[in-house]
């Protein structure tokens, strides 16, 4: 699978999620771009201030092949609300992309309709508002072209997940057993 990588990073995004698999994608060798809202910076949940490769509204949806959502409060809410998010989701997936979300985020996945009937995953208390999916609770999911996971301490293996999905495992095994991960 060819094609650039989106990490979309809302003000309250969760660092950790964030950054986890920004940093393993582009070791092995992926395009990732990350893009705020808007502005040129993003605020994580936890007061960390980021500069971003690209505001949301210059990214063009045909290039992506990939869409990243970091969890994180009220970054979830703010990407769930966003129409600009809504469109590039239901873009990359209608193109036969992926969507991954981890920790709340898949409330974003379930705005844009893509969650209806999918087994998936995500921080506990956000079942009520996955409309249609079958939570299992686990660290990690994989339906189709939907990756989720639960929280901050599965961030790697979110990562794992989504360079296996652009045919890249054994690189992502090979960097993740050189960061002592595995």
């Amino acid at each position: 699978m060819t094609g650039k990588i989106l990490v979309i990073l809302a003000d309250g995004f969760e660092e950790v999620e964030a950054f986890a698999p920004v940093d393993v994608l582009r070791r092995i060798g992926l395009d990732v771009i990350t893009a705020s809202l808007r502005g040129e910076t993003a605020k994580g949940a936890h007061g960390i201030v980021v500069s971003v490769d690209c505001e949301l509204d210059s990214v063009d949806p045909s290039g992506i092949r990939v869409v990243i959502l970091p969890g994180g409060m009220p970054g979830s809410k703010n990407l769930r609300e966003s129409d600009k998010v809504m469109d590039i989701l239901n873009k990359v997936y209608s193109a036969q992309g992926v969507v991954a979300a981890i920790c709340a985020a898949p409330i974003a996945l379930s705005r844009a309709g893509l969650l209806k009937g999918r087994r998936i995953t995500a921080y506990p208390g956000f079942e009520d508002m996955l409309e249609g999916a079958e939570c299992t609770g686990a660290r990690s999911e994989v339906d189709g072209r939907i990756i989720t996971a639960k929280g901050p301490g599965a961030s790697f293996e979110f990562a794992k997940l989504i360079a296996r999905a652009v045919g890249k495992r054994e690189e992502a095994k090979k960097v993740l057993e050189g960061m002592f991960v595995e």
